[in-house]
């Protein structure tokens, strides 16, 4: 995976099938928990939750540019050329959105690497999208089916994701 800022920074990254199957229903589930909690949005159950959820994301994907090909204009690589091998995520609602914390735990001498980004519920549905067409894409079907995301226990506020 790998990410450009707006000020030219990019932030590559590794994420293995067993992270990606324990991530995305996480993903999915906390911008269910992050776009219920809106004003307009509010929903009492699980259910409704996934509904309304769903509804946004097609609207998202209605409006998104899938097509255009990633632009390698990074002036700066900040974690270095080589891509990060994501060991552990902390998923935290934030405001008006998520807090993604992605790091190396292995990455030598006891010292963690790794980077944060704020994602609105916008992004967030763009994050789910490409990571489940690459998923699709590499052929890791099973565990990463959008229904497991409904059998997923609720995450808490902040909570841990490790390989």
């Amino acid at each position: 995976m790998r990410l450009n800022t707006q000020v030219g920074q990019e932030f590559r990254f590794w994420l293995t099938r067993r992270m990606t199957a324990r991530l995305l229903p996480a993903l999915r589930q906390t911008l269910g928990q992050l776009e219920s909690s809106q004003a307009q949005m509010l929903a009492p159950d699980p259910t409704s939750r996934s509904i309304l959820t769903e509804i946004q994301r097609a609207e998202f994907l209605n409006t998104a540019d899938f097509e255009t090909p990633y632009a390698e204009q990074a002036s700066e690589l900040p974690l270095g050329e080589e891509p990060l091998l994501v060991t552990d995520v902390q998923l935290q609602l934030q405001g008006n959105g998520l807090l993604v914390t992605l790091q190396d735990q292995g990455a030598g001498a006891g010292q963690a690497k790794g980077c944060q980004m704020h994602l609105p519920a916008a992004l967030l549905h763009g994050l789910i999208h490409l990571i489940e067409r690459a998923a699709n894409a590499a052929e890791w079907q099973s565990p990463l089916d959008k229904d497991t995301a409904l059998e997923t226990p609720v995450v808490p506020p902040a909570h841990v994701y490790r390989h």
